[in-house]
């Protein structure tokens, strides 16, 4: 199985994506294809043996031009960046065309409508009526077949494949239109020549304020590509040479200096600066980095130089890989949007249909003149397009998402949007997820002499160990100078001892005092207290006499306590699960609020405690973990937290890149605003086409107000999606 990224041109409407869809489905070994047509890309999983010359066939055979493939492991940085270059090229291209046509169609357009509505505007027909067809004839030649003429093309093109999309309306219904003006000459018909040009200048016009909104709509993508540096300072032997980025290799020693952006991925591995990483985590406060730390691509160095090798290069960085996931939730599809895809698919057969029967409806039943009966057709074909329809949902959804990457929020399923609102319970993995998932000291108790002399004492000799807890009392102490230590020994299990400064210093659990006989009665009641705060306790005494006491605990993230609070006053169930026993645990959950707890759970049994709690209702949990992930797969909403491992963000549903709690409240936030954005968009989309189409064939609306009607109902679904920005996250 392998996944595939297809860069569609052409494609602007509901119908288009459903025609290649269709076309794409009759090639045997594809599993599932989502295709956008905001993004103009196809997303597929296939079969191995599935080739590029099948799916480009597939897109050209109904009227599209594949631009690039990309498909999992079969990419170069270089062609990556390429790709995203010639991108930009072309959407600059394109809108630069849209201008062109808008302006040239109006040039000719405003000459059309003064000639013939002059006689309203200055009184007198400023042309013999009998110049008059001819004229129109003439005008409105350039605009629908040279300015209009992609569109005449694609939409005839699916009368003859029988791939109807919104063009095959337009154009049949320009072409009519233009087509009565020849017919004037020979039979008793109204000519539209006149009308034939307005209606394809309307429809540019919708098109392109369309196109332009819809560019807003992806604008987040396109300054996430945009962050990334474009050259690199390298060393090579002695030598720093500048080249680009494209030519960074693994294992590069890259040289970042103040005010630089960091070229890719690596680790510090000489000199120390603050970096800011507002990009990814949104947080504006700088991170101190020195040597061993890990930096990421395209945030910027602040104060120091960094000597960094890298680590990841190209599509595999930290930015093309947030990049990838927000353009896959893009072309992921919503559960509603099921709906508005059935409906689409039968809407443009139907609408001809439709058609054909009003004209035959009206001649029969009526007493009207044949060009009126042909007004009438026309203004049931172009105001039916179903453009708004179809763009409802993606438009929304590609909004949303990119709202949500500028905050770290990172939506990898488009379901998740909608299953998100009916979700009662949010769960909590402990270690990593509440907490820091790193131990830290969190607790001193002091009975004899001073805390630095304690803590002095315990990190010289901790600082003989790897132990993780050991490294926490280091990092505390934080000393620039360690004291001598003799005779080091680790008694497994239960502590330390080493001589300093002469003295035996022992650093242990209760057991292993009792064991050198060393008293603790004075300090029993504090051991208590700390074990029933989740820390874990050790003694230290110098001889006989007991110093004190150093408490470890996993620290709670800094606003864990807020966001769980969040979350309870809106009335969601917070539940923590651990592996931790049951002190610990009730510790850490009355700390930050959780309502319930189900400790000494083995990882392998998360996801069948998440099962359970889904007897009640939706269950969102939130992990980071690669023991997570088949919990994060089973919940009806998985939420990773990106700082955590590969696997558990390739198993979530929506990933929080910088790994706060709180981005959990906004995602949810996010959820519920961008849904909320789709319903309206649906309705106005629905509630538009029952309106305007029975006034349509009624022959209330004439067809330059039909194709008003249509653009400004595309036009209105687009610009009602990018209100979304204007929300609170």
């Amino acid at each position: 199985m392998k996944k595939i990224i297809i860069n569609i041109e052409g494609m602007h409407c509901a119908s288009c994506s459903s025609n290649v869809t269709k076309s794409m489905k009759k090639i045997s070994g594809i599993k599932s294809i989502n295709v956008n047509v905001i993004a103009k890309k196809a997303f597929i999983e296939a079969d191995e043996e599935v080739t590029d010359k099948q799916l480009t066939k597939a897109v050209k055979d109904v009227g599209f031009k594949v631009t690039g493939i990309e498909s999992e492991n079969s990419e170069s940085s270089s062609a990556v960046t390429e790709k995203a270059n010639d991108k930009e090229i072309k959407e600059k291209k394109e809108a630069r065309n849209w201008l062109i046509k808008l302006v040239g169609t109006w040039i000719l357009t405003l000459q059309i409508m003064f000639i013939m509505y002059s006689k309203e505007l200055i009184g007198k027909s400023i042309i013999p009526m009998k110049t008059m067809t001819p004229l129109m004839l003439i005008l409105s030649f350039p605009i629908i077949f040279i300015f209009g003429f992609k569109t005449i093309k694609s939409g005839f093109r699916g009368f003859l494949k029988f791939y109807f999309g919104m063009d095959s309306l337009i154009a049949l219904g320009t072409v009519v239109a233009y087509l009565t003006g020849f017919m004037s000459y020979f039979i008793d018909v109204t000519s539209f020549a006149g009308v034939s040009g307005m209606i394809m200048t309307i429809f540019i016009t919708g098109k392109y304020i369309e196109n332009k909104a819809r560019g807003r709509a992806t604008s987040e993508i396109k300054k996430l590509l945009e962050l990334g540096a474009k050259k690199a300072t390298v060393l090579r032997g002695k030598q720093e040479i500048e080249i680009p980025i494209e030519e960074v290799k693994l294992g590069d020693i890259i040289i970042v200096r103040p005010g630089e952006k960091i070229p890719t991925d690596g680790i510090v591995v000489k000199g120390a600066s603050f970096v800011d990483e507002s990009m990814v985590t949104g947080e504006s406060l700088p991170v101190d980095k020195k040597v061993k730390s890990t930096v990421i691509g395209a945030t910027i160095n602040q104060d120091g130089i960094l000597h960094i090798k890298t680590t990841k290069v190209g599509k595999d960085t930290f930015l093309s890989h947030i990049i990838k996931l927000v353009e896959e939730a893009q072309g992921t599809k919503v559960p509603i949007q099921a709906v508005a895809d059935k409906v689409t698919n039968i809407f443009v057969p139907l609408i001809l249909i439709l058609t054909v029967l009003t004209f035959a409806g009206w001649m029969i039943f009526s007493d009207y003149t044949t060009g009126r009966i042909i007004g009438i057709a026309i203004s049931v074909l172009v105001i039916a397009c179903p453009c708004s329809l179809g763009l409802a949902v993606p438009i929304s959804l590609t909004v949303g998402s990119g709202m949500g990457a500028k905050r770290g929020i990172l939506i990898r399923k488009g379901e998740a949007i909608q299953t998100m609102k009916q979700v009662k319970t949010i769960v909590f993995d402990k270690t990593g997820t509440i907490t820091k998932g790193k131990p830290d000291v969190a607790g001193i108790y002091v009975i004899n002499g001073s805390e630095k002399n304690l803590i002095e004492l315990a990190a010289s000799l901790e600082n003989q160990s790897n132990h993780p807890i050991a490294k926490a009392v280091v990092k505390h102490a934080n000393l620039k100078k360690f004291k001598s230590v003799k005779g080091f020994k680790t008694i497994r299990g239960k502590g330390l001892e080493g001589i300093i400064n002469g003295k035996k210093i022992i650093i242990g659990t209760e057991v292993l005092m009792k064991e050198r006989q060393i008293p603790i009665n004075k300090i029993n009641k504090k051991l208590i207290e700390f074990e029933e705060k989740g820390y874990t306790t050790m003694i230290i005494s110098e001889g006989k006499k007991i110093l004190g006491i150093i408490g470890v605990a996993d620290i709670v993230k800094d606003d864990s306590v807020a966001a769980i609070s969040m979350l309870n006053k809106q009335g969601y169930n917070t539940v923590m699960i651990t592996g931790d026993n049951e002190r610990t645990a009730k510790a850490i959950a009355k700390q930050v609020g959780i309502k319930q707890v189900i400790a000494r759970v083995l990882p392998e049994d998360k996801s069948k405690k998440v099962m359970e709690l889904q007897k009640r209702g939706m269950v969102a949990f939130v992990g980071d973990g690669i023991n997570d992930a088949p919990a994060l797969k089973q919940a009806n909403v998985g939420i990773a937290i990106g700082t955590g491992t590969d696997i558990a963000i390739e198993a979530g549903d929506i990933v929080l890149a910088k790994g706060s709690l709180v981005g959990v409240v906004q995602g949810i936030r996010l959820s519920k605003v961008t849904f909320s954005k789709i319903k309206q968009n649906l309705f106005w989309a629905f509630f538009y086409n029952i309106v305007a189409i029975p006034l349509a064939i009624s022959g209330v609306l004439n067809p330059i107000i039909a194709e008003l009607a249509m653009a400004a109902s595309s036009i209105t679904v687009v610009s009602n999606a990018n209100l979304m920005r204007w929300k609170k996250i």
